[in-house]
């Protein structure tokens, strides 16, 4: 057995050696060139031709529809890539390797033996066990990944965030999906399938929204961007050999899940929802208004964006301050001290604010909820109107399309959306959260719409304060939950849904100092 110290001076050896492997990425100029397909290319596809007979007449103008049910957002993927005749462009934070994913994955590569050009940036935090699936998609001559912030040593994170912490904490958490320079998708859905409303357990209600017209472009410059940032690096350089067989073997799996008594929902979608052909042939009721895409610089992703280049400074340079009310919506928000301070001079002014976010028992991240559970009473006290999304079982989820942007049935809130005085709304990956604020890169839509601005105001009158706790402050300043139950309204003194432990494990969350990081 080797002396102490020498031994001390082996265990060093051995974890520099361990820490030294995961600490170099590939070099960023062995990567090919690739750029978006000019917008002349795709004019003479199926879907540019279809469309152009509605977006000329409306004058720079965008057209819009908002993706709530979870079942059309899927049958909207499936069938624009069904469509795709030159080019797939996709961004996503996470894209599982599940029923939904697999099938995804699947029409991916289908658009690709078709000879459609396919590009997909994912980021890395969530491929942990698919380096085989990816390496086999990026085997395709027509397919390239690509991953931000990727981690070099692929079988262990936890390294990889210990050598490059600062790197490794920053996310791409953008969600973009654009066929033919044609079509878009931006919103907060990822692809897996508790976004598609397939599995039991905890589903998410969320919001994209599906774009034709100029904002395309803007979408397709901003992959650009990403796609050849210097936090995004080839597949090829990261990845082990792709097997042989694994493009066939994603096929018969794809195969495989379509008997599963589990895909029923699916196929139904993909038989019964149309929205595709129904939009190709001008049946689609778009909502047509000026927007503008707005995300981070890339460079966030290195910690080297400067003010102006990020998501929360365009939004204020666009919307400008607040005149009348704001309606947000916000999975996981962690207001901070700062925020509070300024959504209280806000409501000072007589701004009248409306928030909706998790209740504790209905988050699926709940040292998150630690960050918000401690602002409560200040936002409270500041006039601000509070209502916490309840965790909803089966039997009390809102009806697909009568709840607004909440038409996805689901048990936990995971849309991100804020109206301003009536007339301007964003939709998009954007957490008001520090996480969202300043590590994570984000992606939206500021869309000048009445119409959709007064129907997300709408929900905080009737489809919100009927599936989601209102929180009050007593006389003795005191928090406690209304809940209404059809028309029995029912007070509750504690976090509803939960247990003792839970609530003294936020409170203990709350006091660390880990509010940065949420």
């Amino acid at each position: 057995m080797p002396h102490p110290p020498k031994l001390l001076t082996l265990l060093s050896l051995v974890l520099f050696l361990l820490l030294g492997g995961c600490s170099s990425l590939p070099p960023l100029n062995e990567r090919p060139h690739s750029s978006a397909l000019p917008l002349e290319q795709t004019l003479d596809t199926r879907l540019g031709k279809s469309l152009a007979l509605q977006v000329i007449p409306n004058h720079g103008s965008s057209g819009l529809y908002p993706l709530a049910d979870a079942r059309e957002a899927f049958a909207a993927r499936m069938q624009l890539l069904a469509k795709a005749e030159r080019s797939i462009d996709i961004q996503s934070y996470i894209w599982r390797d599940d029923l939904s994913g697999s099938l995804l994955f699947n029409a991916v590569r289908e658009a690709a033996d078709r000879g459609v050009r396919v590009r997909l940036l994912l980021d890395d935090n969530n491929t942990l066990g698919m380096d085989p699936l990816l390496a086999a998609l990026d085997g395709h001559p027509q397919i390239e990944v690509r991953l931000f912030n990727p981690f070099s040593l692929r079988s262990s994170r936890v390294l990889g965030f210990i050598t490059h912490f600062s790197r490794a904490n920053r996310r791409m958490h953008n969600k973009s999906f654009t066929v033919d320079n044609q079509v878009t998708i931006i919103g907060g859905r990822n692809i897996g399938d508790e976004y598609f409303d397939v599995i039991e357990g905890m589903l998410f209600i969320d919001l994209d929204v599906l774009a034709i017209g100029p904002v395309v472009q803007e979408v397709t410059l901003d992959f650009d961007r990403y796609w050849s940032s210097q936090s995004t690096h080839a597949g090829k350089r990261l990845l082990a050999p792709a097997q042989p067989d694994g493009l066939h073997i994603l096929a018969l799996r794809a195969e495989a899940i379509l008997e599963k008594p589990r895909a029923t929902n699916y196929l139904w979608a993909l038989h019964e929802i149309t929205l595709v052909d129904e939009l190709m042939q001008g049946r689609v009721a778009l909502e047509w208004a000026p927007t503008r895409m707005v995300s981070d610089d890339p460079a966030k992703g290195l910690g080297l964006a400067e003010p102006e280049g990020t998501l929360p400074y365009q939004l204020m340079e666009i919307i400008g301050e607040p005149q009348i009310d704001v309606d947000l919506i916000s999975p996981y928000l962690v207001p901070t001290a700062f925020g509070v301070e300024a959504l209280s001079q806000l409501a000072q002014q007589g701004i009248r604010i409306s928030i909706l976010t998790n209740a504790l028992e209905a988050t699926d991240v709940a040292v998150v909820h630690a960050g918000y559970a401690k602002r409560r009473k200040a936002l409270l006290k500041a006039g601000i109107t509070l209502y916490e999304m309840r965790l909803l079982t089966p039997e009390h989820r809102p009806a697909t399309k009568a709840a607004g942007p909440f038409g996805s049935s689901g048990s936990s809130l995971h849309a991100k959306t804020f109206a301003v005085d009536g007339s301007r709304i964003f939709i998009g990956s954007f957490n008001f959260d520090p996480r969202s604020t300043e590590l994570n890169t984000e992606l939206g839509f500021v869309i000048d719409s009445p119409t959709m601005a007064k129907r997300i105001s709408a929900t905080f009158d009737t489809a919100i304060p009927a599936n989601a706790y209102e929180v009050r402050l007593d006389k003795k300043g005191r928090l406690y939950w209304l809940e209404r139950r059809g028309d029995e309204l029912i007070r509750h003194r504690k976090e509803p849904g939960t247990h003792l432990l839970q609530r003294l494990g936020i409170r203990m969350l709350s006091w660390l100092p880990i509010e940065w990081l949420l």
